[in-house]
C-alpha cells in the first residue's frame, strides 16, 4: 500500500482551509477534483480519512496521512533551501502554543527565526493541557505543552515553569476580601476564568478549601483581555508575573496571598531531522528557558 503524496497534500489543504471549496481555491482546482482526490485516497487506503463537516474533520487514519503530508512539505523546504532557492523554499510551519505564552514570550523567537529563514508561521492557540492533541492529529509540527510524556513520534525539551499568582485590584480586595482571602470571602468573590477548561483559579481555590463550584465566574477567553478584566475589577484571577509585575509595582494590583501555582511547560516537536525544525526548536527552547522560572 502506498499513499500518493499529491493526495496526502490535498487532504492537508482541506484541513487547513476547513472546506473542500476553500481547499480547491488554494490548490487552483475545482471542488469536484478535490472531492475525487479524497475519494481516491480513501479507496486506496480502505479507510475513511475525512469527516465532511463544516469545518472538515480528520479521522484517525486521516490524521496519519496529514502528518505525512506535512513532513513531505518540510523535507521539500529543506531540500530547496539546500539548493539555495530561498524563494521557492518559503514554507508555512504550524505551531501550537498556550495563550499566556503567546501573549508574553513566544513571538520574539519566531520574529528572529523569520529574519534568518524563509518561513511563516500558522499559530494555533489552545490551553497548554490540550496543545499536545494538535501534535497527535498532525495539525501542528511543534507545541508548547504541559505534557511531559512525548507524543508518539515526537521529542520533548523542558522549557521551565510559568508561575501564576492570585491578584486583584485594591478596590476589589477591599470590597470582597476586607479580612483577607479567607475561604468565606473566596466563596462569594467573583473570579475571572479564561474559559470553561481553565482550571488555574479552581486549583487555587482548592488550596484554600473552597468549593470551586460556588464562586461567580466571568469568562474572558483571551490572555491580554483576561488580564485587563482583572485590572478592571471584574474579579480576581491567576496571572503570570509577566503580566502582573508592572501593575503590582505601581499598586494597580495586589497579591491575594496563598501559594503561587507553577505550571511546567515543555516544547514537543516531530522527531524528524530537519534543519528548519531544529532551528525553530533551538530558538524557542533557548527563549523559554531564559524567561521562564526554573521548574526545579
Amino acid at each position: 500500500m502506498r499513499i500518493p503524496p499529491d493526495l496526502a497534500l490535498t487532504l492537508a489543504a482541506v484541513i487547513d482551509e476547513g472546506t473542500l471549496d476553500a481547499a480547491a481555491r488554494r490548490l487552483r482546482v475545482t471542488p469536484s477534483a478535490v472531492s475525487q482526490r479524497i475519494k481516491t485516497l480513501e479507496e486506496q487506503l480502505g479507510r475513511v480519512v475525512l469527516v465532511r463537516s463544516k469545518p472538515a474533520r480528520l479521522t484517525d487514519a486521516g490524521a496519519a496521512v496529514v502528518r505525512m503530508a506535512r513532513q513531505i512539505a518540510l523535507l521539500e523546504h529543506d531540500a530547496l533551501a539546500g539548493l539555495g532557492d530561498d524563494a521557492a523554499a518559503r514554507t508555512t510551519v504550524p505551531l501550537a502554543v498556550n495563550a499566556d505564552s503567546l501573549a508574553t514570550w513566544f513571538l520574539d523567537p519566531l520574529a528572529r527565526l523569520a529574519e534568518r529563514h524563509p518561513v511563516v508561521f500558522e499559530l494555533h492557540r489552545d490551553d497548554q493541557d490540550f496543545t499536545a492533541g494538535l501534535l497527535e492529529s498532525g495539525t501542528v509540527m511543534g507545541a508548547v505543552t504541559s505534557r511531559e510524556r512525548p507524543v508518539a513520534g515526537c521529542r520533548v525539551s523542558p522549557l521551565g515553569a510559568m508561575r501564576y499568582e492570585a491578584v486583584a485590584t485594591p478596590a476589589f480586595a477591599a470590597e470582597w476580601m476586607p479580612d483577607g482571602a479567607d475561604p468565606a470571602a473566596l466563596a462569594i468573590a467573583p473570579l475571572v476564568d479564561f474559559d470553561r477548561r481553565d482550571d488555574l483559579q479552581t486549583r487555587w481555590l482548592r488550596t484554600h478549601g473552597v468549593d470551586q463550584t460556588v464562586p461567580p465566574r466571568n469568562f474572558v477567553p483571551a490572555s491580554s483581555d483576561f488580564a485587563a478584566a482583572v485590572r478592571a475589577g471584574l474579579g480576581w484571577g491567576m496571572l503570570p508575573r509577566f503580566q502582573s509585575a508592572q501593575a503590582l509595582g505601581d499598586g494597580a494590583l495586589v497579591l491575594l496571598g496563598g501559594p503561587p501555582l507553577d505550571v511546567p511547560l515543555y516544547w514537543q516537536q516531530w522527531n524528524l531531522r530537519s534543519p528548519l525544525l531544529d532551528a525553530i526548536a533551538d530558538e524557542i527552547v533557548t527563549e523559554g528557558r531564559r524567561v521562564l522560572r526554573s521548574a526545579a
